[in-house]
């Protein structure tokens, strides 16, 4: 009921104990409290909330336009909701090194397990388009350094983000990691890799769990579980899957409103009432107050053809 009754700082050090290599620990992409909390349901192992999802989400394209106090606020909004811990792109840090300093402990009161910080420069491109441009080496390094400095909790996850492997290469990518992960960095996560050796060549490369970014539509292929797991990946994030099939079947009940003048022919695909009940968890709070749950939920009834809806 309410929210999650385990702590934030129980959540860091459940998610620090779940990040070794070859893990590939699961986090698909919350785009709102009741998708983390569905995530939960269904025993993933924490939840992955994409700034790409949070700008979207405000009609925004994902090119740096949201403040910290949007990311912090909504972070916090889904993160509370589950006892899985939750990871944040936290994009550039908001500012220069300063202000990365407070975007950290932003998000660890905001209750947040760890975030990332990326090594591009506003404005920002979402990692799987072309023409994106990264800071220098000692401007990264800076970031991630003001990052470890900063928090208050040792267990608060601080994960580098590099860009630069489509700028430069591999190589470079290979270099950065390893220098980010000296200046503080507790795990990398190096965007857009072309192919499972790739990844395996980041992880062996550094001693701390490497994320891979599994979204549609991306540079990467979408590789399974097993192929990440025996390149080494610590932990696979799916950070706008759930938003893009959210939409897309918003857009085909607008579409069946529009065409048929009723949305019947979509009814069987949507979220029923009584899950979405259950999902909130109705009962619980009727048996906090039965003055809140005082009804009968409808169940299916095959026989006049009328769902739950």
């Amino acid at each position: 009921m309410l929210y999650s009754t385990k702590p934030p700082a129980a959540k860091r050090v459940a998610l620090r104990e779940m990040l070794t290599p070859g893990a590939a620990r699961q986090f698909p992409g919350a785009f709102n409290p009741l998708s983390a909390k569905l995530i939960s349901e269904k025993n993933f192992d924490g939840v992955y909330i994409s700034g790409a999802v949070l700008a979207n989400d405000l009609g925004l394209p994902d090119i740096g336009l949201t403040s910290l106090t949007e990311v912090a606020t909504r972070a916090g909004q889904i993160a509370r909701m589950t006892d899985l811990p939750s990871i944040v792109d936290a994009d550039t840090g908001f500012g220069e090194p300063m202000n990365v300093a407070r975007t950290i402990q932003e998000l660890e009161y905001a209750g947040l397990a760890g975030c990332h910080i990326e090594d591009q420069f506003n404005p920002k491109r979402c990692g799987h388009l072309d023409g994106k441009n990264v800071v220098d080496t000692e401007t990264m390094l800076k970031r991630i350094a003001a990052a470890a400095d900063a928090r208050i909790d040792e267990n608060f996850l601080i994960m580098a983000r590099t860009d630069i492997r489509a700028v430069e290469g591999l190589a470079s990518a290979v270099d950065r990691a390893k220098a980010m992960v000296d200046a503080g960095a507790d795990a990398i996560f190096p965007e857009a890799m072309k192919n499972v050796a790739e990844f395996e060549a980041i992880c062996n490369a550094v001693d701390v769990p490497v994320l891979a970014n599994m979204t549609e539509f991306g540079k990467s292929e979408l590789f399974n579980r097993q192929e990440l797991a025996d390149a080494g990946v610590a932990l696979i994030i799916y950070p706008v899957t759930l938003l893009r099939s959210a939409m897309g079947a918003a857009e085909r009940v607008l579409d069946a409103i529009s065409e048929d003048g009723t949305q019947q022919r979509e009814v069987d695909n949507m979220l029923t009432r009584s899950r979405l009940y259950e999902l909130v968890d109705y009962e619980a709070y009727n048996r906090f107050d039965t003055g809140i749950f005082n009804f009968q939920v409808p169940t299916l009834d095959i026989e006049s053809n009328s769902a739950n809806l």
